[in-house]
């Protein structure tokens, strides 16, 4: 894998990839500027895990109409101002959603298939939870199960 970030200006920067995709960078928020390159580092957990859970409940025929992982990250007062511990909520809206799929789901993201969470989770906790709403067709949501993913047994994360 490569990757070249290119200076712009000031404090901008654009970052390209194998995938040919760019991604500007920025160390402030404004209308020309980007995303932070610890922001991106947030992302990339939620989306890496984000794809694999998806991924997992679609060939276990869920009902998936919406879904999205939030992520609360805490950085140290001081620098370099790591991220010192994040809270992903997975949160999965559809018709009759298992609970038990969702948790097998998460399971095998956070133990075999996401790098980028064995990568972090070495460097900081990460608390995983969950909230399984139904949906009613009419755009209204119910919640129906939450709670918290605890690991256990073998996984790639130490």
């Amino acid at each position: 894998m490569q990757a070249k970030v290119t200076w712009d200006k000031d404090l901008m920067f654009t970052g390209v990839a194998d995938s040919g995709y760019a991604v500007r960078m920025d160390s402030k928020s404004g209308p020309e500027s980007g995303v932070g390159p610890v922001e991106l580092t947030v992302m990339a957990l939620a989306g890496c895990t984000a794809m694999d859970v998806i991924s997992i409940l679609t060939k276990k025929k869920q009902r998936v109409s919406s879904f999205h992982v939030q992520v609360q990250a805490r950085r140290a007062t001081d620098y370099p101002k790591v991220i010192t511990s994040a809270e992903l909520e997975y949160v999965i809206s559809g018709q009759d959603i298992d609970a038990v799929a969702v948790l097998r789901a998460i399971d095998l993201s956070v133990k075999q298939y996401c790098p980028v969470h064995a990568m972090l989770v070495k460097a900081f906790p990460i608390r995983l939870r969950y909230a399984i709403l139904e949906a009613d067709g009419a755009g209204a949501e119910t919640l129906v199960k939450q709670g918290e993913y605890h690991y256990t047994g073998t996984s790639h994360n130490g």
